[in-house]
């Protein structure tokens, strides 16, 4: 699907954004007949399964190609719900009267005109005849793609410097294992081997310094010029590192960073005497750290990446409040309408490949139910007290960027903000339990859910913090209580096999008439629900990353560092002075320009050390002092 962003991505934002608005026009015109179904049905107040069904048959089907933000298959989607809340009767509230709130996000990199390779070699006479040369040319020109690519993440520019061979690019005190022990690599680019000296298995005690990111940190904080990664496989055209990949993070590296074909590493290892395959064989057997220069060899990169912004947009609607007073504090239901597309980023798939994701659960089963609330609250809509506002968010799977943009740029004041009621992934209920996220954000939710359950007799979990990987998290970071209704991961999380016929639409719609009773209840209280901070709920680590500070990073922002829109509730990050809106730009003595140093950073360090940080804060660098904890 990138292919068709191309020529868009040169445009001017405004065209951009009225190439974006045409479509939509263009989807509307179409919708009947991709809908199947009268637009102007008669409306019902009661949650009916089949209705659900429809919805949920269309939002996962192939015709949407996954929903990825910024493409076709999501304006689909987007112009389906508009058309769903018009023909219930809520208001517009988007841009221009519209349903639709729309905003740009980073989608991506795209290589620009400028993208060259060339290795220098120097007395090319005395290079040992490991093999006849062919003869050994000065200058080697590289061709793009066939033999070498730019990281995503590689800063643009010209660089130049020697070569030198780090073997795996890891340096590892736990493990006593260090590529770079005794070496000067400042001003030079450092040929690193992929993965670790026992393979590729990410659960080898080498397999959390496997990323692309975390050796170019290494290098990067050792001063070189640049990282280039030797390929594996023998057609680097079809390999991974061939992709130009995109992670969903604003910044760069701080590094030029590159990989080559295993033929081109060949040469450059030939010209300075050394069997690639054997050093690497003596490397995995000997599992030591190995560092050596590789004489007479240069190399020079030009390296130019376009960032490309793609358009999207949150859908929203409202039913207003018949109250005077209270319709000015409205209440906000929620879930996000997209996915992974073709499974570009973020995909759990065992096979690697292009192949549709339809995120059944992984939202649509969150956006269905948003449209069946809908429908059922709006011929009652005379006697709602509050208004109820209706958002499907665009961009939760880019970092939460839908529910970002609308807490940033409200359409009712934030502050007045009743509650948020978030659903993500409540079509695979098991055994009858609900997870009931948020429950502790006012003194209000366990009462009232309990007392409501009794009729349900739903399983209920309770999980207290606000915080939490989806939509609501941004609107406790505005200080609103929230909840967050989920069924569970399951093994088709994030995969192509979360499809449509593996949902349990029986159950949603129970969980559907569940919620709804929870917001009609909420909009009876004539106090706003108090607003209660939360502490982390418990939660295995992950892997060996147990170290703890309680930082709640916002990907809605394009910085150098990390921006973070909170922190937890007495957390060591709290109690070090860190604040929402702090940009963290040094963490234990290195440089921090994107989440990934942060996240690897913290991973060198264990619970109880004390890491200077330093942070800026309304442009002024504030130095402040850490104690890691332990991971609840």
């Amino acid at each position: 699907m990138k292919s068709q962003y191309i020529s868009v991505g040169r445009l001017t934002r405004q065209m951009r954004y009225s190439i974006f608005v045409f479509r939509l026009a263009m989807n509307r015109v179409l919708a009947v007949h991709h809908l199947g179904r009268s637009r102007r049905q008669e409306v019902t107040a009661e949650i009916k399964a089949q209705e659900l069904s429809q919805h949920l048959k269309y939002l996962s089907s192939d015709e949407l190609v996954g929903r990825l933000s910024g493409t076709p298959g999501a304006e689909k989607a987007a112009e389906y719900i508009a058309q769903e809340f018009k023909s219930y009767g809520l208001r517009p509230v988007g841009d221009g009267g519209g349903y639709l709130q729309a905003f740009t996000f980073l989608s991506g990199v795209r290589l620009g005109k400028t993208n060259q390779l060339e290795i220098i070699y120097g007395n090319w006479q005395s290079v040992p005849a490991v093999r006849q040369p062919e003869p050994w040319q000065n200058h080697q020109a590289i061709q793009l793609k066939s033999d070498f690519m730019p990281a995503a993440f590689s800063r643009s520019g010209t660089f130049q410097g020697a070569a030198v061979f780090a073997s795996y690019g890891i340096t590892a005190p736990d493990l006593s294992y260090d590529d770079y022990q005794g070496a000067d690599v400042k001003g030079k680019f450092i040929f690193v081997l992929r993965y670790g000296p026992e393979g590729q298995d990410v659960h080898s005690k080498f397999g959390k310094y496997h990323a692309l990111r975390y050796k170019a940190l290494t290098a990067r904080e050792k001063g070189a010029t640049g990282i280039v990664y030797i390929d594996d496989t023998e057609d680097f055209s079809k390999s991974t590192l061939c992709e130009l990949r995109h992670d969903n993070d604003f910044a760069d590296s701080g590094i030029a960073a590159l990989s080559i074909s295993r033929r081109v590493a060949r040469d450059v290892f030939r010209s300075a005497g050394i069997d690639l395959e054997e050093r690497q064989q003596q490397i995995n057997h000997q599992k030591k750290g190995f560092f050596c220069s590789l004489p007479n060899v240069q190399l020079t990169f030009h390296c130019e990446l376009v960032k490309e912004n793609r358009p999207t947009a949150n859908v929203i609607g409202y039913l207003e409040g018949n109250d005077f007073r209270l319709k000015e504090e409205p209440i906000i239901l929620g879930a996000h309408y997209d996915h992974l597309g073709m499974g570009e980023n973020g995909s759990l798939a065992s096979k690697s490949g292009r192949e549709i994701h339809n995120g059944a659960d992984d939202n649509a089963s969150g956006t269905a139910g948003l449209l069946e609330l809908a429908h059922v609250f709006s011929p009652g809509a005379r006697q709602v007290r509050h208004s109820l506002v209706f958002i499907a968010f665009s961009g939760e799977e880019e970092g939460l960027l839908g529910s970002k943009h609308y807490v940033n740029h409200p359409i009712f004041p934030i502050e007045k903000t009743v509650a948020m009621i978030n659903m993500d992934m409540i079509g695979r209920m098991k055994d009858n339990r609900l997870i009931v996220g948020g429950a502790g954000t006012s003194p209000l939710w366990k009462e009232l859910l309990a007392r409501l359950n009794r009729v349900k007799n739903l399983d209920l979990k309770f999980q207290d913090d606000g915080y939490g990987p989806s939509d609501h998290s941004s609107f406790y970071g505005k200080e609103i209580p929230v909840l967050f209704f989920f069924t569970g991961v399951h093994q088709d999380y994030h995969k192509p096999s979360d499809d449509y016929n593996k949902l349990d639409v029986a159950s949603e719609e129970k969980i559907l008439r569940f919620i709804y009773q929870i917001a009609k209840e909420v909009d009876t209280v004539d106090n706003r629900p108090l607003f209660t901070k939360t502490r982390e709920t418990s939660r295995p680590a992950s892997g060996e990353f147990r170290v703890y500070l309680g930082t709640i990073p916002d990907y809605g922002e394009e910085v150098e560092g990390v921006k973070l829109s909170g922190v937890r509730d007495g957390s060591p990050a709290e109690k070090a002075g860190l604040r929402g809106g702090d940009i963290i730009v040094e963490c234990g003595g290195k440089t921090i320009k994107n989440i990934y140093d942060y996240t690897y950073t913290l991973q060198e360090h264990k619970v109880g050390e004390v890491i200077d940080m330093v942070v800026l804060r309304n442009q002024q660098r504030i130095s402040l002092k850490a104690t890691l904890g332990q991971r609840p």
